[in-house]
């Protein structure tokens, strides 16, 4: 059962459907839980991330997965405040060496590849500080809500480092060159309400309505049709990155995938009935 699988830096809250489950509706909630450090982020920390989600992509109860910071906050609210810098590294990895710091960033950019490659709808639910580590974690998910509060951006500059958990290549792509390069260069933080005209934060909530605005947001994409949102994401995050006729054929072989589901028809079916289609999933 994949309940059973024990975690050391995140919890779990599943769906109704699941034993011990407290959600109503068809999605899981992945909390990040290091409270103590600001839910920092070891390479533990993103490969259980992955590890909870690879769980979640094959169970069907599951349709949506919300990623955030712990409720149970012991210093200030946090999705997380970046890596680790405390965290020791391997004993077989020196740090003067650069094969070996390659190595370890190539660790790191695994379980961020494996977790923006997740094939169901995955929100960021930014609540407090996403710094450095914890900003590129957030540039993995598909939709980003941010309390009012919340703020972001990239310190590693002031430690002599840069964000190389894909940080100086996701951003980029999100909000422009030009104001990357602001994020990058200087270190500053940036405020949600900033991040949201600059069209990284999808959702700019109040802080009083953050709870419930999550959970209608990814209990409505529980309840929509799975293999749809499926094509979609593929489509819109993976056919963007390769020439605009590949990118096309990504969108002809998506429709064809899509016409198999049976939410297709129920959705046709609904619509020519005047009521609200009833989406069963896969």
């Amino acid at each position: 059962m994949a309940e059973e699988k024990k975690f050391e830096h995140i919890k779990i809250d599943w769906p109704t459907t699941k034993e011990g489950g407290t959600i109503d509706g068809n999605y899981a909630v992945i909390f990040l839980n290091r409270p103590d450090k600001l839910n920092a982020l070891q390479v533990q920390t993103v490969q259980e991330v992955y590890e909870a989600l690879e769980m979640m992509e094959i169970d069907n109860d599951i349709r949506c997965v919300v990623l955030r910071g712990t409720k149970e906050y012991t210093k200030k609210p946090a999705f997380s405040s970046g890596a680790d810098l405390s965290a020791p590294m391997p004993p077989q990895l020196k740090m003067n060496v650069p094969i070996h710091m390659t190595h370890a960033m190539y660790m790191r950019h695994k379980y961020y590849d494996l977790i923006e490659e997740f094939a169901k709808p995955l929100i960021g639910a930014v609540d407090g500080y996403a710094f450095g580590g914890g900003c590129e974690l957030a540039l993995c998910c598909d939709i980003i809500i941010a309390s009012k509060r919340s703020q972001f951006g990239f310190p590693e500059i002031v430690r002599g480092i840069f964000p190389a958990n894909g940080g100086t290549q996701r951003m980029i792509r999100h909000i422009g060159l030009n104001r990357a390069m602001k994020m990058l260069y200087f270190g500053e933080r940036e405020t949600a309400e900033t991040m949201y005209e600059w069209g990284f934060v999808t959702y700019l909530v109040d802080d009083d309505k953050f709870e419930e605005f999550v959970h209608e947001k990814a209990k409505w994409l529980g309840n929509a049709a799975t293999t749809a949102l499926m094509v979609i994401k593929r489509a819109a995050k993976f056919g963007t990155q390769v020439p605009l006729k590949i990118g096309l054929q990504f969108e002809q072989l998506g429709f064809g995938v899509n016409s198999a589901s049976s939410d297709v028809k129920e959705g046709i079916n609904a619509f020519l009935r005047r009521k609200e289609p009833k989406f069963k999933g896969y």
